[in-house]
C-alpha cells in the first residue's frame, strides 16, 4: 500500500504522533527475524509471539512492493537513522490491516543489534495528525476567543484572541480559575456555566453574556458563549472547551429597533399632551439613559402653537414628563410641572432651536456648556451626571419642547450612535406630541360649543330646582351628541329633557343642537310628549334625507317628561330611551315603568305617554345611556347600579349639584365608551290654597258670574290691583267660549311669582290673535288682552283646549317669591 516515508517526512520529531497512538512493539535481529512480539502486537494483528518469533519479519507484509522497499529501510538503520512508515500488514485471519510503523535503530556494544519497532493503527494516527493540525490552525488563525480548561475550569490553552479579551498573555493566565479572571463576562454567569457543563455533560451553545473588555473606556460587549465537555473515547473527562463571539453589533441594533419599537408603540396613543410626554420619558429610562425629562411649551400644553421665537431667551418650557419618578427622582433636579426662569441665548439652546440634536459625550463637554451660567447648572445637571443628550421636539416647522436624557449611575457615556437613536425617537415623539396638541385644540373648541348648547346647569323655578351634568366619552376624548334640557310651561309646569344623538364628534353635536332647538320649539307648542316625540321623529327623519349628502348617519334617543305642580302628576313619553329613576320623599328609589318607543327616526311606529304621581319633594333623574352602559354592556345591571347609588346618596336633604358630582364619580373612575348626561330635579308644589277653580255653563250671562268669582278671590289673595285687567281678561275669554265653543266652561286662577288665568272650553278652534278693521264689531278681544297681559298661549288637552294668560305680580304686593 505504500513504503516507508523519510525521516522527515510527517510525523517526525517532537511535533509527530503522541507514542499512545503505537502501542504494539516488536523485536527485529539483524537478519530480520522477530525475536520479540508483545500482547499489543498480538492485538493488533491476531499473531500469537510463538507463530511470529523466530520468523522473518517481512513475511508481514502483504505486497510486493512493501517488501521491497524493507532493505532500503533496513539500510537506514543500519546507518544509525530512524524512519517512520505506514505498510499492509497481514492479520491472522487473512484480512489486510494499515499499520503505521515507528523502526528505530538498537545497538550493542559492538554497534549492531537490530530494530525497536512500535506499531498502531494507521487511520487512527492520520486522523490524529488531522486533528492536531486542525487545532493548532483553530489557535493561531481563528479570530474569536476560544479556551480549554481543565476539569476544575483551570486555564490550559488559550489562543490570541482569548489572551486579548483577557488583556493578560496566556502564560499568566495557565493554572488559574476562569471564573475569576472573567473581566470581559459576568463571572457569576461564567462560573454558573462551567460547572453546568461538568456536572451534566450537556453542552451550552450561544448564551448571551454581557461584559466589559479591558481594552477601551466605552466597551460593553455582548458575547454569545458556548462551552462544552472534552473527553477521550472511554467518555473520561479531559476538560471544557470555551469560545465567545462578538454580537455586540447585532444586539445594539436589535436593541435599537426593540427600542424604537416601544416607542412607536407606547408614545403618542392617548392624545393627552401630558401623557405623551410622560410615555417618551418612560420610554428613554433606563433603555437609554437614567434621568430623562420632556419639557414642552406653555402653549403646546394649552393645545396652540408654540410661539415663533427669534431667540431662546424667550423659551417657556415647562416639565411635564420625568423618569424615573416619585422617590427615584434627583434630589434637587426640578420635577414635572416645573417652570425653569428664562434661558439664556446659549448657543446650545440656539442649535436646538434650529432643530439638531446635542450631544455632550463626557464630563468636560457638560463643564463647557455650563460655563458662565453656573446658577442654572443645578436646574439641567443632575448629580453625577457626566454624559448628556438633548433633542429638541421638531414637528411641522415648529419646535414644541425638548427631551433630554442624562447617564449619572452607568460609566459608559454616550454616544453619536445614542443620539442618533435619540433623534429618531424624538422625531417620532414629536408628531404625536403635535397630534395631541391640535386635538386638545380642536376638542377644547368641540367642547366649547356643545356647553354652549346645552342649558344652565342650575335652575330654580316654581315647579323644580335641577341640576345638570355633562362628561363627554373617554373622560375628555371624545364629544358627542348627549344633551339634557329644563324647559319653563305655562301654568307653571315644567319640562324634563334628556337626548342621545349618534356618533361622535362635532356632526352629533350639530344634529344635538338642531334637536334641542326643535324641542324648544314643539315645548312652546304645549304638546302632550307623545305627540312632541312623534313631531320629532319626522324632523329626524329629515336629516336622515340629508345626511347621504353629509356622510353621516342620523338617529336619536330622547325622554320627554312634564310636571305639573299644581296636580302633582308627571307624564313622559320614550323614544328608545331608559327609564327615569324616582326618589320618593320617603326614601324608596324607583325606575319608572315606560313603555319605550323606537329611536327617533324610525318612524311609523306609534309613542306612549305613561303618567304617574310625583309628591313635592321627590327627585327624578333623567339621563344618556352612558350613565349606565358600562364594559358589561348590561342595562339593566347599569340601571340597578344607579338606582342603588341613588339610594345611598341620601339625595333628598342634600344640594343637588354636590350629589350628581358625587354619583358620577361613584359609577367608575375609568373613562366611559359613551357620553354622560345627567339632569336632577327635585319637585315642588303649588300649594292648594293657590289656586281657584270654577265650572260654569255655556250661557252669555256667565260672563258677569266669572268675573265676579275672579275679584273675589283676588281680594281675598290680596292681590285687588290685579282685578280690573283680570277681570276684562276673564270676561273676553270666556265670551268667546261661550260663543265659540259651547260647555261647560273652566275657569281656573293660580297664584305664583306670577297670576296665571286659564280658560277651558270642549272646542279644539285654535284661537287667533288678528288686528280688526275700524268697523268690525268684534275681533279685538285676544289683542286686548295681549296688551294687558306679560304672554298668553293656548294648548290642546284630551277634552278640549285651555287659554291661558300670565300677569306679573308687583313689588309691593310682596309675592314676587312663590308661596311656599
Amino acid at each position: 500500500m505504500s513504503g516507508p516515508v523519510n525521516a522527515q517526512g510527517a510525523g517526525a520529531g517532537e511535533e509527530g504522533p503522541s507514542p499512545d497512538l503505537y502501542p504494539a512493539t516488536a523485536w527485529v535481529d539483524r537478519a530480520g527475524t522477530v525475536r520479540l512480539w508483545s500482547a499489543e502486537a498480538e492485538a493488533l494483528l491476531g499473531h500469537p509471539a510463538e507463530e511470529v518469533c523466530g520468523t522473518p519479519a517481512v513475511e508481514l507484509l502483504t505486497t510486493r512492493g512493501d517488501r521491497e522497499a524493507a532493505p532500503a529501510g533496513r539500510d537506514r538503520s543500519e546507518a544509525g537513522r530512524s524512519w517512520d512508515g505506514v505498510f499492509a500488514l497481514r492479520h491472522r485471519d487473512g484480512h489486510e490491516v494499515r499499520v503505521a510503523l515507528r523502526v528505530r535503530p538498537l545497538t550493542d556494544r559492538e554497534g549492531r543489534a537490530g530494530w525497536s519497532v512500535s506499531a498502531g493503527d494507521a487511520g487512527r494516527i492520520e486522523r490524529e495528525g488531522v486533528d492536531r493540525a486542525m487545532m493548532r490552525a483553530l489557535f493561531e488563525q481563528y479570530p474569536t476567543p476560544i479556551a480549554l480548561l481543565d476539569g476544575e475550569s483551570r486555564y490550559r490553552l488559550l489562543n490570541g484572541a482569548a489572551e486579548r479579551v483577557l488583556g493578560r498573555p496566556g502564560n499568566r493566565l495557565i493554572g488559574r480559575y476562569a471564573g475569576a479572571d472573567a473581566s470581559h463576562a459576568d463571572s457569576g454567569t461564567i462560573g454558573r456555566v462551567l460547572r453546568q457543563v461538568r456536572e451534566t455533560g450537556e453542552s451550552v451553545l450561544g448564551l448571551p453574556v454581557r461584559g466589559r473588555p479591558l481594552s477601551g473606556p466605552d466597551a460593553d460587549r455582548m458575547w454569545s458563549l458556548s462551552a462544552f465537555r472534552l473527553t477521550d473515547p472511554a467518555d473520561r473527562l479531559l476538560g471544557m472547551g470555551q469560545a465567545y463571539v462578538d454580537i455586540t453589533d447585532g444586539y445594539r441594533a436589535e436593541r435599537r429597533l426593540e427600542l424604537l419599537t416601544r416607542a412607536g408603540a407606547g408614545i403618542g396613543a392617548t392624545l393627552d399632551v401630558a401623557r405623551t410626554a410622560q410615555e417618551l420619558a418612560d420610554v428613554l429610562v433606563p433603555a437609554l439613559g437614567d434621568v430623562a425629562w420632556v419639557a414642552l411649551a406653555e402653549a403646546v400644553i394649552d393645545g396652540n402653537e408654540p410661539p415663533k421665537m427669534s431667540g431662546p431667551g424667550q423659551w417657556n418650557l415647562r416639565r411635564i414628563g420625568v423618569a424615573p419618578p416619585g422617590e427615584d427622582w434627583p434630589t434637587g433636579l426640578p420635577a414635572a410641572g416645573a417652570l425653569p426662569p428664562a434661558l439664556p441665548n446659549h448657543p446650545l439652546l440656539r442649535r436646538i432651536g434650529r432643530g439638531e440634536t446635542i450631544l455632550l459625550p463626557d464630563l468636560d463637554s457638560v463643564i463647557a456648556a455650563a460655563e458662565g451660567h453656573s446658577e442654572l447648572a443645578p436646574l439641567f445637571v443632575p448629580d453625577r451626571g457626566h454624559s448628556a443628550i438633548a433633542a429638541p421636539l421638531f414637528a411641522r416647522g415648529l419646535v414644541l419642547g425638548t427631551v433630554v436624557v442624562w447617564r449619572t449611575r452607568r460609566p459608559g457615556p454616550f454616544g453619536q450612535e445614542h443620539a442618533d437613536l435619540l433623534t429618531e425617537i424624538a422625531s417620532r415623539a414629536a408628531l404625536g406630541v403635535d397630534n395631541a396638541r391640535r386635538y386638545t385644540r380642536e376638542h377644547r373648541a368641540a367642547v366649547a360649543l356643545q356647553q354652549r348648547l346645552l342649558p344652565a346647569a342650575t335652575t330654580d323655578a316654581p315647579a323644580a330646582e335641577t341640576a345638570g351634568f355633562y362628561v363627554p366619552a373617554g373622560g375628555g376624548a371624545e364629544i358627542g351628541g348627549d344633551w339634557y334640557d329644563v324647559i319653563a310651561l305655562p301654568s307653571f309646569r315644567v319640562a324634563l329633557v334628556a337626548g342621545d344623538v349618534t356618533g361622535h364628534g362635532l356632526p352629533a353635536t350639530a344634529t344635538m343642537g338642531r334637536l334641542r332647538t326643535a324641542v324648544d320649539t314643539l315645548a312652546d307648542l304645549e304638546l302632550d310628549p307623545d305627540e312632541l316625540l312623534t313631531h320629532l321623529d319626522d324632523l329626524v327623519q329629515q336629516l336622515q334625507g340629508e345626511a347621504p349628502h353629509q356622510g353621516d348617519t342620523v338617529g336619536a334617543g330622547c325622554l320627554y317628561a312634564v310636571y305639573d305642580p299644581v296636580t302633582c302628576q308627571c307624564t313622559l313619553a320614550s323614544a328608545g330611551h331608559p327609564p327615569p329613576v324616582v326618589i320618593r320623599p320617603d326614601g324608596t328609589v324607583e325606575s319608572v315603568e315606560v313603555s319605550p318607543g323606537p329611536l327617533l327616526g324610525v318612524g311609523g311606529m306609534p309613542f306612549e305617554a305613561t303618567t304617574f304621581d310625583l309628591e313635592p319633594g321627590s327627585v327624578i333623574a333623567v339621563y344618556t345611556k352612558g350613565v349606565i352602559y358600562r364594559d358589561d354592556h348590561d342595562p339593566d345591571a347599569g340601571l340597578r347600579r344607579l338606582t342603588d347609588r341613588l339610594a345611598r346618596s341620601a339625595v333628598l336633604g342634600r344640594d343637588l349639584d354636590g350629589v350628581g358630582h358625587e354619583l358620577l364619580r361613584s359609577l367608575g373612575e375609568a373613562p366611559t365608551r359613551d357620553d354622560m348626561a345627567l339632569l336632577l330635579a327635585r319637585t315642588r308644589a303649588v300649594a292648594p290654597e293657590n289656586t281657584a277653580t270654577w265650572e260654569f255653563p255655556a250661557d252669555v250671562s256667565v260672563a258677569a258670574a266669572a268675573r265676579k268669582a275672579a275679584a273675589g278671590q283676588l281680594a281675598a289673595w290680596g292681590l285687588d290691583e290685579l282685578s280690573f285687567t283680570t277681570e276684562l281678561v276673564v270676561s273676553e275669554l270666556v265670551t268667546n267660549a261661550v260663543r265659540y265653543a259651547g260647555g261647560p266652561i273652566g275657569l281656573r286662577l293660580i297664584r305664583g311669582d306670577v297670576l296665571v288665568c286659564e280658560v277651558n272650553d270642549p272646542s279644539n278652534t285654535q284661537p287667533r290673535l288678528r288686528r280688526a278693521r275700524w268697523s268690525d264689531e268684534g275681533g279685538r278681544g285676544l289683542f286686548l288682552i295681549a296688551q294687558l297681559t306679560t304672554r298668553w298661549g293656548s294648548r290642546y288637552t284630551r277634552s278640549g283646549k285651555t287659554i291661558w294668560t300670565e300677569q306679573p305680580l308687583t313689588a309691593d304686593l310682596g309675592l314676587l317669591d312663590p308661596p311656599p
